[in-house]
């Protein structure tokens, strides 16, 4: 069996950010996993992309189904883009596509980006749709990349992503379990938007505001953060339970980002903290690890429980591109790629659909 993979990985969060394409070699020796990155590129979406992926969820069918069509050859024509200008040649793409509806208790997930339409544009096979398997089997189809942090980061005893959602994965009892803790990135974008700003650069308008106490306690009395795991959330979710709190808040922008930061680092310390030991570690990505106020405020309702590591900026921005890349090879290799530990299926499963370029 191959052991050297050369793999592009295309991610696009719930934050609306952008996309993220990733070129890296795999190699397997030793029953270990390394990985290098040859190549990267994070496309911001043009407003009009922008505003049709955020309206996806309200779409009838025929407009969604036009629309994965759309997307699927937009995301085809970026590969083949980013292949002339890095100059790098694939064995296949991994894509996870953009995530319309996920929402596991009714046995629903839908990422949209059609994988037949992205091979055919760019003329390379891709694997897609990780997540619909798990689904079948009872699980949360969510989180997947503690895969990837159980084989390409295991230095670390915890990882975190601070993406649109936070979540996190690490070992308990013996096995991998992982779970979406709640809001990241998402809360804070949808608050500046309401000022034009894509994103508040280094957490610097929320710095400068003040705690609210009252739209603090709310959002920290979300009934999701009294769930179990295994757990996952999204976009609906967000829409029906977030927003409502943060548009009837009297607040100023800045204390809302300000209270809504607190409230990030907030949760996912009081998550962590169950877990950690001393001496623990935890490797911190995703956006907010690029938002000095949010780290700030994690360290500080941390304590000394845990150590935090934040990565070379290109792990911070890649690192879940670089996963699904991972998970299209374990799919290749007809390997487990998703844990029933993390997504409470009845067993693990090896998921992703292929599809050749025509």
């Amino acid at each position: 069996m191959t052991n050297t993979y050369n793999i592009i990985g295309l991610m696009s969060g719930t934050s609306l950010d952008g996309l993220d394409i990733v070129f890296c070699s795999f190699h397997y020796q030793n029953e270990r996993w390394s990985f290098e990155i040859k190549g990267s590129k994070s496309i911001d979406y043009e407003d009009e992309w922008r505003q049709r992926l955020k309206t996806s969820i309200d779409l009838s069918v025929l407009d969604l189904l036009l629309l994965n069509n759309d997307y699927g050859r937009w995301l085809g024509e970026q590969v083949s883009a980013f292949i002339k200008e890095k100059k790098v040649s694939a064995d296949f793409v991994a894509s996870h596509g953009h995530t319309v509806f996920h929402q596991p208790d009714k046995g629903i997930t839908y990422q949209i980006g059609d994988g037949q339409h992205l091979a055919n544009t760019c003329g390379l096979k891709v694997i897609c749709d990780f997540r619909s398997k798990d689904l079948s089997l009872g699980g949360q189809g969510a989180p997947l990349v503690p895969v990837g942090d159980k084989y390409l980061f295991s230095e670390y005893d915890f990882c975190l992503n601070l993406g649109g959602i936070s979540n996190v994965s690490f070992d308990y009892k013996g096995q991998r379990v992982a779970y979406d803790i709640g809001l990241a990135n998402m809360i804070l974008n949808h608050i500046t938007a309401q000022i034009g700003l894509r994103y508040d650069q280094n957490g610097e308008k929320a710095r400068s505001g003040i705690l609210n106490n009252d739209l603090f306690e709310r959002l920290n009395d979300l009934t999701y953060y009294k769930l179990p795991f295994p757990k996952s959330t999204g976009y609906e979710w967000f829409c029906e339970e977030v927003v409502p709190i943060i548009e009837k808040s009297k607040a100023t922008m800045e204390d809302k980002l300000h209270t809504a930061v607190h409230h990030i680092a907030f949760t996912v310390a009081q998550d962590i903290k169950q877990y950690a030991s001393p001496g623990n570690s935890m490797l911190v990505t995703g956006g907010g690890a690029k938002n000095s106020f949010l780290v700030d405020c994690l360290k500080r309702y941390l304590g000394n429980a845990i150590q935090l590591a934040i990565p070379d900026a290109k792990i911070i921005e890649f690192k879940e591109a670089i996963v699904f890349s991972f998970l299209g090879i374990l799919q290749q290799r007809g390997e487990v790629n998703c844990l029933k530990s993390v997504t409470g299926a009845q067993s693990d499963s090896c998921g992703g659909v292929v599809f050749n370029a025509n």
